[in-house]
């Protein structure tokens, strides 16, 4: 599923003004933006974001192996996990915090679970540095 992204790009290093740009993303829409001098960030979160989501599939599966699943049951799950909470964020018009508090039950395993997670140094922090490495080094290679 892919996302076509026309920007219209204002660097003066770009000679083609309305470029288009494959995204692995989304489901077959078209959006457009305007990507300001040296702003990568679009890249960064979305064209390299599949390979944030293969990771986390990657570590959802190691897991469940950690914790007794076999190997394919782990990767069904994880797979499944990830597909259906896409598909159920996609068609929902609540922001991904709601959702992500409507399957939380207060005291239970996914609140142990996301107390882990949001910890100092957790995966917000993670993600967004993440997203900063992969611009800077957008802009670097830009530079070029």
């Amino acid at each position: 599923r892919y996302l076509t992204l026309t920007a219209n790009v204002t660097s003066s290093d770009m000679t083609n003004n309305n470029a288009a740009v494959i995204i692995q993303a989304s489901s077959g829409g078209t959006l457009n933006t305007t990507i300001e001098d040296n702003d990568m960030l679009t890249g960064a979160l979305s064209g390299s974001g599949p390979a944030y989501v293969f990771l986390l599939i990657e570590c959802l599966e190691r897991a469940g192996v950690q914790a007794g699943l076999s190997a394919e049951l782990a990767r069904q799950l994880a797979l499944a996990t990830v597909a259906g909470a896409g598909a159920y964020a996609e068609a929902s018009s609540e922001p991904p915090a709601e959702l992500r508090r409507r399957v939380t039950s207060p005291g239970g395993t996914t609140q142990a679970a996301l107390a882990v997670l949001g910890s100092q140094h957790g995966l917000a922090e993670l993600v967004e540095r993440a997203v900063q490495a992969a611009a800077a080094r957008s802009r670097e290679l830009s530079a070029v």
